[in-house]
């Protein structure tokens, strides 16, 4: 059995929807037992089924605004995303699952769980839908705003055997988002991690990709530093979501526009669900010795369920010992 940690207090509609949650991941996963760490009060007031759910006592919440989230840690050690971590530390369970604030949660990992050996940063990696109807991973989405190009080396080796396992690409293509696709376009960290990226053999190196070409990606990786990625990101959420204002607003104008909204009304459903994170479930934060994934603050109950299918299928294809024996062979 894969053994999960659930912060069921984590996020803007905990516990509800994290105990929702949990128990749709039951129904649908037969080999996960979940251990939903939390008021216990509270959590009950939604659980009617606890078959291979164990609940767990916490006292105390890191609250999704906290600005100093290492503080916060070290002096809520029982905190619902505290005690969840430490159980994935202790090896009481193999993975956790949070809605709750990313940066106490990152925090938290460091502290609680610690980095992969030889593993010089982490990295957020969601992954985001393309136009080809898969997904692409894109990292590091706000981890490190300043980071060393041998360090994105290791974190590109994480995302390359992610892709392996995990999305099932044999070999996955990295790219480096970049101002142009030419060679020596960017800044000297793009340049010196450009010639680093050419020069290894365990990475399958494509070259720059620009920021127009995300959604429709000439590979399965993309990376950059934790501020260019967040940057990028987010620019492409807020455009999708204007898009999606415009587009309602131009087919509810008028009687014919309504006609065709009313026709049509299965296809944008269609639309809007590529468009969904929830529909991915959350996104990995790479390097850490346990498996941590980190759920949409927002999510509500599918949402979060495909973020424990998420966690359950890192689990079940050994991506930590794998990157942990490139990583050990490239250092020494």
């Amino acid at each position: 059995m894969i053994k999960i940690a659930i912060d069921a207090m984590g996020g803007d509609y905990a516990p509800k929807e994290q105990v929702e949650g949990a128990m749709l991941a039951i129904k649908n996963i037969k080999d996960i037992e979940l251990t939903l760490y939390g008021d216990e009060t509270e959590i009950r007031k939604y659980l009617t089924n606890e078959e291979r759910i164990t609940i767990v006592q916490s006292n105390g919440v890191i609250d999704m605004g906290e600005k100093d989230p290492i503080s916060a840690i070290r002096k809520n050690r029982e905190s619902s995303v505290a005690l969840a971590l430490s159980s994935v530390r202790n090896n009481e369970n193999d993975a956790i699952v949070s809605s709750g604030a990313t940066q106490a949660l990152i925090a938290g990992a460091h502290i609680l769980v610690g980095r992969m050996k030889k593993m010089k940063r982490t990295a957020i990696a969601p992954l985001i839908p393309n136009v080809k109807g898969t997904s692409t991973i894109i990292l590091d989405a706000g981890g490190n705003l300043e980071i060393k190009p041998e360090y994105m080396v290791q974190q590109a080796y994480f995302a390359h055997v992610y892709a392996q396992e995990v999305l099932g690409v044999k070999e996955p293509r990295l790219g480096l988002l970049n101002i142009g696709s030419e060679p020596g376009k960017g800044r000297e960290l793009d340049k010196i991690v450009t010639k680093l990226f050419e020069e290894n053999k365990n990475l399958n190196f494509i070259g720059n990709v620009e920021p127009k070409e995300i959604l429709d990606p000439p590979c399965e990786i993309i990376i950059s530093d934790g501020f260019t990625m967040n940057i990028a990101m987010k620019t492409i959420e807020g455009t999708a979501k204007g898009i999606g204002k415009m587009l309602k607003q131009e087919i509810t104008r008028g009687f014919f526009g309504k006609i065709g909204a009313l026709l049509s009304k299965g296809n944008l459903k269609r639309f809007k669900g590529r468009l969904a994170p929830e529909e991915i479930g959350g996104a990995m934060i790479y390097g850490l010795k346990g498996v941590v994934v980190k759920a949409q603050g927002s999510s509500k109950s599918v949402g979060f369920y495909n973020g424990i299918r998420q966690a359950a299928l890192i689990v079940r294809s050994g991506v930590l010992s794998k990157v942990q024996a490139i990583i050990e062979s490239d250092v020494e």
